[in-house]
């Protein structure tokens, strides 16, 4: 009965991480592109894990003087995918309207700690589906002929591979971060 049961139980948290692990191609997209945007929405579910319950004082938690808040590092992460979008899909960086508005989410430091606080964390998390919308709608016009293409320096793949990377990055980051909040 004791073998039964650890095997049970076993099975059961063994298919929920398989399960977890799947790269499912959402409708609409080729291959390549599909596994991306599953793998890319898989690490914004995990990094938003991390924060969607802070509260403000958690939101706007400074590990120390020179750290970034949790909703400051969240607004990096769209700043950062909304500066790969123009790269990848216009060839360019930002221009000076988008300087403006995402800069000093993209460039993280003091203007961050000053600026990104007193805000909830939906704020935050708003801005990021935002740009994630957009970056799935725009994907959506591309096949993966166009994902291998190299656009300057890299392909359009290593590009959309290091926004997800830089995700990761970040998530381990929130994580230590909000283990230290209280």
């Amino acid at each position: 009965m004791k073998t039964t049961s650890i095997l049970l139980v076993f099975l059961m948290t063994s298919t929920t991480v398989f399960a977890q692990s799947v790269i499912d191609i959402p409708k609409g997209y080729s291959d390549d592109i599909g596994q991306m945007i599953s793998m890319l929405d898989n690490l914004k579910k995990r990094v938003e894990r991390n924060v969607i319950n802070l509260d403000q004082e958690g939101t706007d938690f400074l590990l120390d003087d020179k750290a970034n808040t949790p909703g400051a590092i969240i607004y990096h992460l769209a700043a950062t995918e909304a500066y790969y979008q123009v790269y990848t899909f216009e060839g360019r960086g930002f221009n000076a309207e988008e300087r403006r508005q995402w800069n000093t989410a993209l460039n993280l430091g003091e203007k961050a700690r000053q600026e990104f606080k007193g805000k909830p964390i939906s704020y935050y998390l708003e801005i990021y589906d935002e740009v994630r919308a957009k970056t799935k709608a725009l994907l959506k016009t591309k096949d993966d002929k166009w994902f291998k293409e190299k656009n300057g320096n890299m392909s359009n793949h290593w590009a959309w591979f290091h926004v997800m990377e830089h995700q990761a990055n970040h998530m381990g980051q929130l994580a230590l971060i909000t283990k230290r909040i209280n």
